[in-house]
């Protein structure tokens, strides 16, 4: 769909990189997030991570 498909390779890779729903609610615990929790949204194409933090 590109003049230039190579411009578009971060993309794919960015998709690649990107934790699962899983592996960033982890990242959120870790990070101090407590009561974490996701909602899975279109099938899974996108999802909402929510919990709460105290300062």
């Amino acid at each position: 769909m590109s003049s230039n498909p190579d411009a578009y390779d971060y993309l794919a890779e960015s998709i690649r990189a990107w934790p699962d729903q899983p592996a960033l609610a982890e990242r959120l615990r870790k990070a101090g997030w407590s009561k974490v929790a996701w909602r899975n949204l279109s099938g899974g194409i996108v999802a909402l991570h929510r919990g709460f933090k105290i300062p």
